[in-house]
């Protein structure tokens, strides 16, 4: 069973980064909600191939996961558009920076 990933675990780094940066945390959030089902996926891996009774249960969680992560991916691509995100480099729009600086000044 493999994990289909949109975002590689430097790209969502970098998302989370920007986010603690310019204090935006939606994006962010997620991006690290994705690496936590990430881990948790390569836990119930490596679970299922120690333990041969485990009623089904790891296959379970990860096909859960895989479901899950697929829609938070999917969430994040929405995200980031809807802010005007740079797709390619994963930089915050200047707007929300912006933004950002008028919040700090007041």
């Amino acid at each position: 069973m493999d994990l289909t990933v949109v975002f590689d675990n430097s790209q969502l780094a970098h998302i989370i980064d920007q986010a603690m940066i310019y204090q935006c945390a939606c994006p962010g959030q997620v991006a690290q909600h994705i690496l936590g089902l990430r881990e948790l996926f390569r836990y119930q891996t490596s679970c299922r191939a120690m333990r041969t009774e485990d009623f089904g249960v790891h296959a379970r969680i990860m096909e859960s996961v895989q479901k899950t992560h697929a829609e938070m991916e999917a969430c994040l691509v929405d995200v980031l558009a809807a802010e005007g995100w740079d797709m390619t480099t994963l930089t915050m729009p200047e707007g929300l920076r912006k933004l950002r600086d008028e919040l700090l000044a007041e």
